[in-house]
C-alpha cells in the first residue's frame, strides 16, 4: 500500500527487495544473462514449459471478474475533476513526454525517435 497510495518510484534493487522481480543485475551483465536463460528454457519440452506458465497464471491472475471492476474502478477515478485538473498539471510538466530510448543507443545505425 505504500507504493500504490504513496506514488513513488522503485528502483531495481527495491523492487528486488520487496519480491516485484526476480532479481536485479548491473546493466552490462543484463543482455549474457537474458540470452543465456532463453537458451536454457528454450531446451525444455514445450509441453512442460506451456504448462509451468499455464499453472502459474491460474494460481496468480486476478479472475476475469477483478480485473473488469478493477477497470470500471479506474475509469471512475480518472474521470474525477481532481484527477482531471492533477493530469493536464503533469503533462503540462512532460508526463509521457518521449525522450531518447537506450534500445536506440545501441542499435548502429537507427534513427532516433522523434521528440
Amino acid at each position: 500500500m505504500e507504493m500504490i497510495l504513496g506514488a513513488q518510484d522503485a528502483d531495481a534493487d527495491l523492487a528486488e527487495r520487496y519480491g516485484w522481480i526476480n532479481r536485479a543485475l548491473p546493466d552490462t551483465e543484463l543482455d549474457d544473462f537474458v540470452a543465456t536463460l532463453a537458451r536454457r528454457i528454450a531446451s525444455f519440452p514445450s509441453a512442460g514449459i506451456l504448462s509451468t506458465k499455464r499453472a502459474i497464471n491460474e494460481l496468480t491472475l486476478a479472475p476475469v471478474d477483478a480485473v473488469r471492476a478493477d477497470g470500471r474502478r479506474f475509469q471512475e477515478l480518472v474521470a474525477a475533476l481532481e484527477v482531471q485538473d492533477r493530469s493536464k498539471e503533469l503533462f503540462g510538466q512532460g508526463f509521457q513526454t518521449r525522450g531518447p530510448l537506450e534500445l536506440f543507443e545501441r542499435l548502429e545505425g537507427a534513427e532516433q525517435p522523434q521528440q
